[in-house]
């Protein structure tokens, strides 16, 4: 048998039948059998390495939940692989440290789009091509958070930019790092942007979802930011994923009525 059979995708191990054409990617494998709890008669497909798959239904039509690990290169795996299933619709649920100072532990942020400081992305797009989110999923989203908000800080949702890296370490303490100096004037630009949140997978995704001509969009929830903390503002650390969750499963709702 050839490494890369053409109905068993190698690391996923599922085929073009076990999976939905709409998927919900979190990082976490142990938040899938979480998420599936939500959907329709949800089962286990399967489970390798970092990759958990359950697949269940919303409104009568097939929904996977795919874990994709830490980081760009295993997220693009993922989405290359249910790709070659047929997929087309892809939601990111996934945590995020908070940038904006209006974005505080507990808030919900859209990404429109991410600023490219993964690896991954550059093995799909030019330099100066930008990783964008799908207008209607965004949208989607975008209507299912409001409704999941109720205004107040650590209860409400936040649209823009985040931005994407691979180094978790390198973020949160850059002053260890050979290039310190240009970790942090790269993170004070990102401030000064007004760039919302910082995270290790959504430039991926969109990068590759674009590449690949499918939708894809994200939700993350802030657990803390760091930038309030400097600032001497409130910021409460939220470690409970449910609201992005659940505006996750109504943004997909919203997206197969549509497609009805």
């Amino acid at each position: 048998m050839a490494l890369l059979d053409p109905n068993l995708q190698y690391h996923l191990q599922v085929t073009r039948e076990q999976v939905g054409k709409y998927v919900i990617m979190p990082g976490d494998p142990g938040r899938v059998e979480k998420i599936a709890a939500l959907l329709d008669n949800a089962t286990h497909i399967a489970t390798n390495r970092e990759y958990v798959t359950y697949t269940g239904s919303l409104e009568g039509v097939p929904v996977s939940v795919v874990s994709t690990g830490i980081g760009g290169p295993s997220a693009a795996i993922a989405l290359e692989e249910l790709v070659r299933c047929g997929c087309h619709t892809f939601i990111r649920v996934g945590t995020s440290g908070g940038i904006n100072l209006k974005v505080t532990g507990g808030d919900l942020v859209v990404a429109t789009a991410s600023v490219r400081g993964d690896g991954t992305s550059a093995e799909y797009l030019t330099p100066g091509y930008p990783a964008v989110a799908d207008f209607d999923v965004t949208t989607a989203i975008v209507e299912s958070a409001k409704a999941l908000s109720s205004g107040v800080e650590g209860d409400t949702y936040h649209t823009g930019v985040v931005q994407s890296k691979d180094s978790f370490y390198g973020e949160v303490e850059p002053e260890g790092m050979p290039i310190a100096p240009y970790l942090t004037y790269r993170w004070e630009a990102f401030v000064k942007s007004g760039c919302l949140a910082s995270e290790m997978e959504t430039a991926t995704l969109f990068s590759v979802a674009l590449v690949r001509n499918v939708r894809a969009g994200a939700v993350l929830t802030a657990l803390w930011n760091v930038e309030r903390s400097k600032a001497g503002m409130p910021d409460k650390v939220c470690k409970s994923s449910e609201r992005a969750i659940k505006c996750t499963i109504e943004a997909i709702r919203k997206l197969i009525k549509q497609n009805k």
